[in-house]
């Protein structure tokens, strides 16, 4: 296989955003619009991906930073798509083989298309292949103009197209694959002689078509993956043609989604078969699901490790949590990041934990704050318990045996311990350890005094 390079385009800042943020770090289910061109071409095939870059270019390399296949060209300042690649090439000095062009606002790209592209542009031994679409309503795009042999003889604008090129549904993508050999060569041969006075991409076609070297174009079947993004409303609708694919990669997996239309499912997100997720959620941050779970409408998970048939209810959020098996959780609670609860666990309605381990069987049923605590099995956690983790200085840990049964309305003052096989009786406010096999009661004694009500009155 011939070696292959991508160059992505990402020195503009995308005024039309109207953002602080470049626009092609903006999320897209998920991942930043970038990151989908540049995981495409890697499925594709490539080995290095030159990233030009311009505005915040800080910012866009943090986000591939780590990733050994990733190179950075600057751009500094943008005059064109042409002068863009230039810049690229002075990186991939010494590369041989085929190159691809793409944007970095085209976030519906697929690795498939590029494929089926590289494969086309390399069986016609092209100097430059053009990945094109056909479009019903062309009006804004460059027209691909073809001669009788079906070559692209050249790329006309819509401003600059005659009527009859005006006519034409085929339209440039801006997507490219050349031979290296060829770009190099040519590159520095492309003018500014326009309105604009930029170096564009499309002006290596008459090179090479009045060099009489192949030059064609690849419809591609679907007309979305060459969407560029250039504002939010652009981008709510990549975003949401993402999400559908993304669903129907899950349900074509086994899972059932009750309505995937209204149901937010970002890139990484893992799903076992069997598992059923109801309307409204939003599962994102590498969430990991096992199978046979059923995740009620509303719910909002992000960086959690789930195991099989557990029980997410209503309006529930967890946050980097991780659960066992038979888990079940709210309606309406609210799992902080670093709590760990084992398998057959409950967790009730408008109960909140924060960086506790909960052993199997334990169950804190309703309007309970659970931080800061090792929590053994089987333990039972009354209604309106708190564990009071917070001095005003310092967080500190409750640690809770195995087999306790701690009654309503109890406080757990941190630093402290409940041996296992203990009773905490409710009202309780614990401030001193409580050994095993033992009972716990501190409460101002009840005082009856009859008749008083008929007093009153």
């Amino acid at each position: 296989m011939e070696s292959l390079a991508t160059v992505v385009l990402a020195a503009g800042k995308g005024t039309r955003m109207k953002s602080g943020l470049i626009k092609v770090l903006h999320p897209a289910a998920g991942l930043p619009m970038i990151a989908w061109p540049v995981a495409a071409a890697r499925d594709a095939g490539s080995d290095t991906i030159v990233l030009v870059i311009g505005h915040q270019a800080s910012a866009v390399q943090g986000a591939f930073r780590g990733a050994a296949d990733i190179r950075c060209a600057m751009q500094e300042e943008q005059l064109g798509t042409g002068h863009a690649v230039a810049c690229a090439l002075e990186v991939l000095s010494g590369f041989r083989g085929t190159i691809l062009i793409l944007c970095g606002d085209t976030p519906l790209l697929r690795a498939e298309t590029l494929k089926s592209m590289l494969t086309f542009h390399r069986d016609n031994g092209a100097a430059i292949t053009v990945l094109t679409a056909l479009m019903d309503d062309p009006y804004g795009y460059g027209r691909v103009v073809r001669d009788a042999a079906g070559q692209v003889s050249r790329i006309v604008e819509q401003k600059d197209a005659d009527p009859a090129e005006q006519e034409i549904r085929e339209i440039n993508s801006g997507i490219y694959c050349m031979d290296s050999d060829f770009l190099y060569s040519n590159i520095n041969g492309i003018g500014n002689d326009n309105a604009q006075g930029e170096y564009y991409l499309t002006d290596l076609l008459a090179i090479a078509v009045h060099k009489g070297l192949v030059c064609l174009a690849l419809p591609t079947a679907d007309a979305d993956e060459i969407m560029g993004v250039n504002d939010r409303v652009q981008l709510a609708e990549a975003g949401r043609i993402l999400r559908r694919r993304i669903n129907r990669e899950h349900m074509l997996n086994g899972v059932t989604f009750i309505d995937p239309e209204t149901t937010y499912i970002d890139h990484g997100v893992t799903i076992g078969a069997d598992s059923t997720i109801h309307p409204g959620c939003q599962i994102g941050g590498g969430t990991i699901i096992g199978c046979g779970c059923e995740i009620e409408q509303c719910v909002t998970i992000s960086g959690c490790r789930i195991g099989d048939d557990c029980h997410i209810k209503a309006a529930s959020v967890l946050e980097d949590s991780e659960l066992g098996e038979d888990v079940a959780v709210g309606p309406m609670a609210h799992l902080r990041p670093g709590t760990v609860l084992a398998n057959k666990v409950k967790i009730g309605n408008f109960v909140e934990t924060k960086k506790i381990v909960m052993g199997a069987g334990s169950k804190a049923s309703h309007l309970t704050y659970l931080g800061d605590a090792e929590i053994g099995s089987n333990v039972n956690i009354g209604c309106g318990t708190i564990t009071c983790n917070y001095d005003g200085v310092k967080k500190h840990r409750t640690v809770i045996g195995n087999d306790v049964f701690i009654g309503s309305d109890v406080q757990l003052v941190a630093p402290v311990s409940v041996g296992r096989n203990s009773l905490v009786a409710a009202g309780t406010t614990v401030t001193i350890d409580v050994p095993p096999d033992s009972l716990a009661l501190s409460r101002t004694p009840q005082v009856n005094k009859e008749g008083w009500r008929l007093k009153k009155k």
